[in-house]
This record gives C-alpha cells, sequence and structure tokens, in this order.
C-alpha cells in the first residue's frame, strides 16, 4: 500500500493501539517524514487485528480502500511476521478467521448468541421491575450479577420523581456501584433493616425457586437482603430455569467460609458428599477468591440426588464449624422471571402457577 493517505490512515490506527492521544500525532507525523515506515504487511496485520476489537473511523476506511480493492481472504495473509511468538499466533488465528468462511460464520454465531442472551436477562429484569416495583415501594434492595445492571436501568427510567423518596441497599462492591452511578439514593442494611422489594439474580432455579447463588462471591450478603426483603424476587436468562439444581450449574455450590477454617472445612464438606469441592482461586490475582467480607469461598458441586431435597443439602452444610453462609436459597423467592430465547417472559410463582407472557 503506496498511497499516501492510506499511510495516514494506519498511522491513525497505531496512534489509537497506544490509548495516548499525544502521541498519535507524532506517529502520523513519522509516517510523513518515514513513508517506507509503514508497510504493507504492518497495515494489513493492524487491521486484521483490530477490526473486530477497536470501531474505529480509520479501520473503516481501510476496510474501503484496502480490503475492497484486495482480492478476498489473501489480502489478510502471511501477517505472522512479528518476531513475537505470541504475536505470529494472533496474526496466523486471524489469518485462519479471515480465509475460513466456515470460523467467520462461528464467530458471528458465537456473538449472536451473546446478545440473545442479554436480550434475555433484559427482559426478565424490565418485567420484574415494572411488576414488583411500584409506587408505594421506598426501600429497594438491589443484588448482584450479570442481570442486575437491567433492573437499576429500568428502576432509573421510572424517573427522578418516582426515585426521589427511595433508599436503594446493595449486596456488594457492584451493586453499590450501580446505585451511585445512576444517581439513586444509597442505603445501608443497618439502617434500613426492613426493605419492600429485593430484586437479584441467580446462577440457576429449580422448580419450587430454589436457587443457587454465589457465582459472583456475593451470597452472604445477598441472602441477608433476600431475608430482610417482605418480597424476594429473582430475575436471570433462559439458562437458569432448571427442574432440578445442578442441572446447568455444573461448579457446586458456593460456601462462604471463614478463613482459618477453610482446610478443614474442605475435608469435612468431602465426607459431606462432595469429593470435588475446591477452594475458589482467583482469577486477577494470586492466591483464594476473598469476599466483600474477607471470608473464601469453597465451591461444592454435589450428585443429582443431593439436590432433589436443597433444604436438607443446606442445613447439612450450615451445620459444620467455620461455614458463614451457604449459597443456597430455599423457601424465599416469591417469583422468579426467566427471559428467554423468543422475546418471551416465563414467570414462576411460590405457589407453583406459571406463566409465559410476550414482552413488550
Amino acid at each position: 500500500m503506496s498511497d499516501y493517505h492510506d499511510r495516514l490512515m494506519a498511522a491513525e490506527i497505531l496512534g489509537s493501539r497506544t490509548n495516548d492521544s499525544l502521541l498519535t500525532p507524532s506517529i502520523i507525523y513519522l509516517a510523513h517524514i518515514f513513508p517506507s515506515w509503514l508497510s504493507d504487511f504492518s497495515v494489513v496485520h493492524f487491521l486484521a487485528s483490530l477490526r473486530t476489537k477497536m470501531p474505529s473511523p480509520a479501520v473503516s476506511r481501510l476496510d474501503a480502500s484496502t480490503i475492497a480493492g484486495s482480492d478476498g481472504p489473501t489480502a489478510t495473509a502471511n501477517i505472522a511476521t512479528s518476531t513475537n511468538p505470541s504475536e505470529n499466533a494472533n496474526a496466523t488465528a486471524t489469518n485462519q478467521i479471515h480465509q475460513n468462511p466456515a470460523l467467520v460464520h462461528k464467530e458471528s454465531a458465537v456473538a449472536s448468541s451473546a446478545n440473545v442472551i442479554e436480550g434475555a436477562k433484559q427482559l426478565a429484569a424490565f418485567t420484574a421491575v415494572d411488576q414488583h416495583i411500584l409506587p408505594h415501594h421506598k426501600v429497594i434492595g438491589i443484588g448482584s450479577g450479570s442481570t442486575v445492571p437491567y433492573v437499576v436501568e429500568r428502576i432509573v427510567q421510572q424517573g427522578k420523581e418516582a426515585n426521589a423518596g427511595r433508599v436503594f441497599i446493595p449486596t456488594g462492591f457492584q451493586s453499590k456501584e450501580l446505585i451511585v452511578k445512576s444517581g439513586l439514593i444509597l442505603g445501608d442494611v443497618d439502617q434500613y433493616p426492613n426493605i419492600d422489594v429485593t430484586i437479584d439474580g441467580a446462577d440457576e432455579v429449580d422448580a419450587n425457586l430454589n436457587c443457587i447463588k454465589g457465582g459472583g462471591a456475593c451470597h452472604l450478603r445477598e441472602k441477608v437482603l433476600a431475608e430482610a426483603a417482605e418480597t424476594f424476587i429473582v430475575v436471570a436468562d433462559y439458562r437458569k430455569n432448571s427442574q432440578v439444581l445442578g442441572t446447568n450449574w455444573k461448579q457446586g455450590v458456593p460456601i462462604e467460609v471463614a478463613p482459618f477454617a477453610y482446610a478443614k472445612l474442605l475435608q469435612n464438606v468431602h465426607r459431606l458428599g462432595s469429593e470435588k469441592a475446591t477452594l475458589r482461586m482467583a482469577k486477577a490475582k494470586a492466591g483464594p477468591v476473598v469476599t466483600d467480607n474477607g471470608n473464601f469461598v469453597i465451591d461444592a458441586p454435589f450428585e443429582e440426588s443431593r439436590y432433589k431435597d436443597p433444604y436438607e443439602l443446606l442445613k447439612s452444610i450450615k451445620m459444620l464449624t467455620g461455614v458463614v453462609e451457604v449459597g443456597l436459597f430455599c423457601h424465599m423467592a416469591k417469583a422468579a422471571y426467566f427471559g428467554n430465547q423468543d422475546g418471551s417472559v416465563t414467570i414462576k410463582q411460590a405457589d407453583g402457577q406459571e406463566e409465559t407472557i410476550q414482552a413488550h
């Protein structure tokens, strides 16, 4: 690619990649002085690797000017020219995706599936808020998880006047940030031990509205707010809707434990029937996950037969010394809302009634 303007567009990409607005002009200036500094392969390399990651006018223009004028898939060939092995691996993967229609289709299908799931979460959250966060509700518990941001979004949409006299109680850091950043009034369960409605997510819900919660390690505070609420509502997408716990959620029952006792507790949980129980380890730090309360979490998967009576399982685990709280929420939810793939919402009530409505 020898065109002068194309080189400037490539420089814009490189500058954007640095995430440094002060550095971008310098890179463009270098493109003026050293045209050969931006070779064909480097431009195509950055285009292939950044096109799907960084929406940019420069990328769009390069798509039109460079790729459109190429002979097709070969435009992204032979870009694994870095001296860094990991960069070469990424480049090779990019080549394979752009040269293989099946991989492109698979990539598109994954993105489409993610959009469906997010849409289902939003449907469940919006419907639950519309039906359960009413004008006379003044103290509202906000749970944790990936569906909860949609709960807060819908509450905000009710308007400033509706929310002016309300106080919102968080179950953890995530929900606290959502409340504050949305301009809602933040409260604490110490000040408001009686809550009108708590809406929270779940990792799995069975036919009797028993839940597994604690995938985000917030289940102690979540259970406190669920018990404090006159009405506890669960919102989730269709993947969390099961007849028996443990069907879809294979990670096991989250158990918050005192750090001092975790080793002995792990032995006791194994003896209780969860031979694969493990201490949950952090992904962005060395060592175990530490909850908002300074405790550790054990994940304990059990056989399906144990999940058929989750309340008995809950009692067995809770009796172990050193257990702070168990991520089994039994006989607590008044209703559960599940967003479905077809745009409908399934509503399960604690009294056994179930209906599916078309969300508006």
